[in-house]
């Protein structure tokens, strides 16, 4: 199977290494606990956003493809893929 591409998740991960690196200076230099809570959430965003673009291209190229290959095999076991992943946390 040929995977997407991801290059503009890749650009917003390296995005957020630069956020946790910041958080991890602003933890060495005792900064007020109530920023570095809001600077952590604001990570958390953006990995959520990286975690659906990624989902979104794996909807819109594998399972698309899978369902368009006419293989209900195939298809099935990408949308149970999906549904396991949904399930955990």
């Amino acid at each position: 199977m040929n995977h997407p591409c991801h290059d503009s998740q890749v650009n917003r991960l390296r995005k957020i290494e630069g956020q946790v690196r910041g958080l991890q200076k602003m933890i060495e230099e005792r900064r007020y606990c109530m920023d570095i809570v809001s600077q952590l959430r604001a990570v958390q965003g953006a990995l959520k956003k990286v975690e659906l673009g990624i989902l979104e291209t794996h909807l819109q190229h594998c399972v698309q493809d899978a369902l368009n290959s006419r293989n209900s095999e195939d298809a099935e076991a990408k949308i149970q893929e999906i549904l396991q992943l949904l399930q955990k946390n």
